[in-house]
């Protein structure tokens, strides 16, 4: 088990016993002779749900990251992990903005191949860029399922 999954696997328990103690805390309140009370222990309830919703969203995303990563690389697609770093172990951000172009020219090149929208999601990472990262790598996810269910 990696790092990283060992670090979701702290993060998803901590999240859940946050979820029962405030599903807890809310039965409480709904319970209560206060209809102050009753309104936040009602409120209180949303808030589970939405973690929950969004804690789901987010371990399928990495689930369907790793399984497009473990594809590639059994491919040998997978982008190289040789950008410099700084002594403290970040990429040198220029080097990434020019390793950028690259990819981002690829997935002009084959917009509708998810390998050149993932390998454009590692460099958007690189990059600093988280927002599009997820983006790019969403948009490789949902382009790969439509290639699978396709016969």
């Amino acid at each position: 088990m990696t790092k990283a999954k060992i670090g979701v696997a702290i993060v998803t328990i901590g999240l859940l016993l946050y979820f029962w103690f405030t599903l807890q805390r809310a039965w409480i309140m709904v319970t209560d002779d206060s209809l102050v009370a009753k309104g936040i222990g009602i409120a209180l309830f949303a808030l589970p749900l939405v973690g929950a919703w969004t804690l789901v969203r987010e371990l399928l995303f990495g689930a369907q990251t790793e399984r497009l990563a473990q594809m590639l690389a059994a491919e040998g697609g997978l982008p190289p992990d040789n950008l410099p770093r700084t002594p403290g172990g970040r990429i040198v951000r220029a080097a990434a903005d020019a390793e950028f172009e690259r990819y981002r020219v690829e997935a002009d090149a084959a917009p509708d191949d998810w390998r050149s929208w993932f390998r454009l999601s590692c460099a958007y990472d690189a990059a600093g860029d988280r927002r599009r990262a997820r983006e790019s790598m969403r948009r490789a996810i949902s382009m790969e399922k439509r290639i699978a269910v396709t016969p």
